[in-house]
């Protein structure tokens, strides 16, 4: 049995109405799972990138990467974890300090991962973290110790490195 691994795939698509719509649909009525899904518009407005997180075999990967490309509206697809790439996700804490004691801590713990104050009341904080997976899990293994009140949490984003496209 081969063994499963995570795939990052750029999926660069004309930017119409029902697209995403066949994305999913082509891994929901395959019995695929996304486990991160990013969408938004290039430069070029008329075109959308989705970068998309899976898992699977080498035979699964290869279904997916197949079935993307033969979707209509997709102009490329890249898989991105089979070359040297960088990514980042964005993590929204909404942190609990309704004490000052606590508050001056939580922004010391705050700056260890670079984290910036979005938004402050009396009784809490709100920062905002960039980072790969290891670190914003990290941080909300931390942060969590002191009351997150809220999380919010994008998909990956990510891009090949060097002068690829």
């Amino acid at each position: 049995m081969s063994k499963e691994e995570r795939h990052i795939f750029s999926v660069m698509v004309e930017n119409r109405f029902g697209v995403l719509a066949r994305v999913a649909g082509l891994f929901s009525g395959r019995g695929f799972n996304i486990d991160s899904l990013n969408v938004a518009e290039t430069h070029d407005k008329s075109v959308s990138q989705i970068t998309l997180v899976t898992h699977g075999d080498a035979q699964i990967i290869d279904q997916i990467y197949q079935h993307l490309n033969r979707l209509i509206d997709v102009i490329d697809v890249t898989d991105l974890s089979t070359g040297t790439h960088v990514e980042r996700e964005l993590l929204l804490l909404k942190i609990s300090t309704d004490d000052p004691r606590k508050r001056a801590e939580i922004l010391q713990v705050a700056e260890v991962f670079r984290a910036r104050v979005i938004d402050t009341k009396p009784a809490s904080l709100v920062l905002e973290i960039t980072g790969d997976e290891g670190k914003l899990e990290a941080a909300i293994e931390i942060f969590n110790t002191y009351g997150i009140l809220e999380l919010a949490r994008t998909g990956k984003i990510a891009m090949m490195r060097g002068d690829t496209k």
